[in-house]
């Protein structure tokens, strides 16, 4: 098996952070765009030939992002968290690994929570001053489906009316509108 660890724990530059930085962005903007069905968010993070990789749809990355946008709203609410991002960078191309957890919560015909464990294996590349995603490979380490779980009406959670959507009328668009002159805050 080849070694991955790769000068674990140097002190990057000022450069290297900031590269890192733009990485981490992008792969944070990913998981706002999808949480949201936000098709602009998605696309933004890609480059336009950018391809992608889910097991269910292998091909061009933003016919997946407007695919992506349109089926998400089936779900009521879905999160996307990720952490344990690991960037390898060399000159304007990374590899990034990023692990994921993503819930989501189908409450209709299906009643079900649905909750996917695995990684992101992205190729990253910098072209001027913006990084973006060449490709993506998603991998699947785990998931669970349950019945719903979830508590509206009880009495630790009645009195809170500001719930999130998959579109633009999720408190974000708001919020960042206020903080931004109107913006939705991809340029700001």
């Amino acid at each position: 098996m080849m070694s991955i660890a790769r000068d674990v724990g140097r002190t990057p530059s000022l450069e290297e952070m900031a590269d890192r930085l733009a990485i981490a962005e992008v792969l944070t903007q990913h998981c706002r765009g999808v949480d949201r069905a936000d098709v602009d968010i998605l696309m933004s993070c890609y480059w336009p030939e950018a391809s992608v990789d889910y097991g269910a749809f292998v091909g061009p990355a933003h016919e997946f992002c407007a695919r992506l946008a349109k089926s998400m709203p089936r779900f009521n609410l879905t999160r996307h968290v990720i952490s344990n991002i690991a960037i390898v960078i060399e000159g304007a191309e990374a590899r990034c690994e990023t692990y994921v957890t993503a819930f989501h919560l189908r409450e209709n015909n299906e009643d079900r929570e649905m909750t996917f464990l695995g990684r992101y294996l992205d190729v990253a590349e910098r072209r001027g001053r913006h990084w973006k995603l060449r490709h993506r490979l998603v991998v699947m380490d785990w998931n669970q489906n349950v019945r719903p779980t979830a508590v509206w009406d009880d009495t630790r959670f009645s009195r809170m009316r500001t719930r999130g959507a998959h579109d633009g009328g999720d408190p974000l668009y708001a919020f960042l509108a206020a903080a931004y002159g109107g913006a939705r805050g991809e340029d700001a």
